[in-house]
């Protein structure tokens, strides 16, 4: 399966942008149902600080892209995907800071 990239900046920081918001309601169904969700609340605190300082940096200028995946990667592959419904907009966001915006 092929990850698709972005095309633009603006589009990058959009998809960071959606995963903040699917971090923070996965937050949201933790807090209402946290017996079916035990144990991923610590990772989705870490995963939701990691996105926004990720989205601060995209805003501010200070962001790079990299080689290197991005920390919070090796959480996101530790988590069953039924737990971490948005894994693929994660897997895309990674994508994308290793291997730049598509210019095709």
């Amino acid at each position: 399966m092929t990850i698709k990239r972005p095309q633009t900046m603006e589009a990058y920081i959009d998809l960071v942008d959606q995963a903040v918001f699917e971090a923070a309601d996965l937050r949201a169904a933790i807090e209402y149902d946290s017996e079916y969700m035990e144990g991923i609340d610590g990772f989705v605190t870490e995963l939701e600080n990691e996105l926004k300082a990720l989205l601060e940096s995209l805003k501010d200028g200070s962001y790079s892209f990299s080689e290197e995946d991005l920390p919070f990667m090796s959480l996101v592959n530790s988590v069953n995907d039924v737990l971490l419904p948005f894994k693929y907009l994660l897997k895309q966001i990674n994508h994308t800071h290793t291997a730049g915006l598509d210019n095709s």
